[in-house]
């Protein structure tokens, strides 16, 4: 039997999606799930670039571009659940994965502002 080269380069792209989502940050929550945990405390911050963040943010957001993000760990408490957004999810899924490696133990990554609850 021999399998059509498309059929294997489709079945490459699916699981290099699926790993890719989890190396990034996993799964997504609902926006349900969001508004729960932010009205339980969670901090929530946007990891885009400050002219991004000036265009339009979550209310409340800490802006924390990601490229600033390890060196201004300590103004995110580790105490508390922490909700990550950016444009897309890619930059908020990395974040997601630094904070967890740095000690954070209750991360989110939420996706885009447009994911982020109403």
């Amino acid at each position: 039997m021999t399998l059509d080269p498309w059929i294997i380069a489709a079945a490459a792209a699916a699981l290099a999606l699926v790993l890719g989502r989890r190396a990034l940050g996993g799964r997504r929550l609902s926006p349900d799930d969001i508004r729960q945990r932010i009205a339980a405390g969670a901090v929530v911050v946007d990891v885009r670039s400050p002219d991004e963040f000036r265009g339009g943010a979550y209310p409340g957001a800490l802006n924390i571009p990601l490229h600033e993000l390890s060196g201004r760990l300590g103004e995110i408490p580790r105490q508390r659940p922490v909700v990550l957004y950016c444009a897309s999810g890619a930059r908020s899924g990395v974040a997601a994965m630094l904070l967890r490696r740095a000690g954070y133990a209750e991360v989110v990554n939420a996706g885009g502002l447009h994911d982020m609850p109403r």
